[in-house]
């Protein structure tokens, strides 16, 4: 892997990597929140089975694990978690040193937001993980469902009829949880987006091109899709750019 910009530099090392992808006041906390997305040259957030594993890349999974590595919580959709397959959250040995010096639990938990409350609760991520989840949902959701779920994970209640994301992130900041990194889908980040929640955007432009649709289905998702932004078009800042095989890795912030 090779950055282009802003500087030009081959083989990036794990830490380079890190360094490249630091959290803004490293290691000291300070409130951000960056979703990381893969999509094809074309913008499709999904190949033809409906998962963005398929489009990705080796490279593409060794960013997204130190994207992991150094955040405090990574938030999802409970969609995406469900169809994603997420694993239950395992401490990394590489990360450990750092992790305990800024004061960080040895892995970040996962946060699944859902509305629905419909949740596995018998699956391992809920079951066999170490790190304790937390689901956030609104009042609207099922009482039951919300009891059923504090045995295995903490509940945090955002909103009445549906999710109040501005009050969730808040939730999650008073835990402690400042670095917020969402992984989707596009439903979340575009209602983080809309909220103005979304601090920086992480890119991958994996090179497959999907067209308008995948033969006999829908059109297919884009990475932000569902609420719209109230200033749309916003301008984003390139901060970096990086290359592996044709994939390129764009990270833009705010102005």
């Amino acid at each position: 892997m090779r950055m282009l910009l802003p500087d030009l530099r081959d083989d990036l090392t794990d830490l380079d990597l890190d360094g490249a992808y630091a959290w803004p006041g490293w290691p000291a906390p300070a409130p951000w929140l960056r979703a990381n997305m893969v999509s094809t040259v074309d913008g499709a957030a999904a190949g033809r089975e409906g998962l963005s594993k398929s489009i990705g890349s080796p490279a593409d999974r060794r960013v997204f694990g130190r994207l992991r590595g150094l955040a405090d919580v990574v938030l999802a959709g409970a969609g995406t978690v469900r169809e994603e397959d997420y694993k239950p959250a395992r401490p990394k040995p590489d990360f450990a040193e750092r992790r305990a010096a800024a004061g960080q639990a040895p892995v970040p938990p996962l946060a699944i937001v859902s509305r629905s409350m419909r949740l596995d609760l018998d699956s391992p991520r809920f079951t066999d993980t170490a790190a304790r989840p937390l689901v956030i949902t609104c009042e609207s959701s099922d009482t039951a469902l919300r009891d059923a779920a504090a045995e295995v994970a903490d509940v945090i209640v955002a909103g009445g009829h549906d999710v109040d994301l501005r009050d969730a992130v808040a939730q999650l900041h008073a835990r402690g949880l400042v670095r917020i990194h969402a992984e989707g889908g596009p439903s979340l980040l575009a209602d983080l987006a809309a909220h103005d929640l979304l601090d920086e955007l992480l890119l991958t432009v994996s090179p497959f091109l999907a067209g308008g649709s995948y033969l006999g289905e829908d059109d297919v998702p884009r990475i932000l899709e569902g609420a719209s932004l109230p200033d749309s078009p916003r301008p984003m800042r390139l901060a970096h750019l990086l290359e592996d095989d044709g994939s390129l890795f764009l990270r833009y912030v705010r102005p």
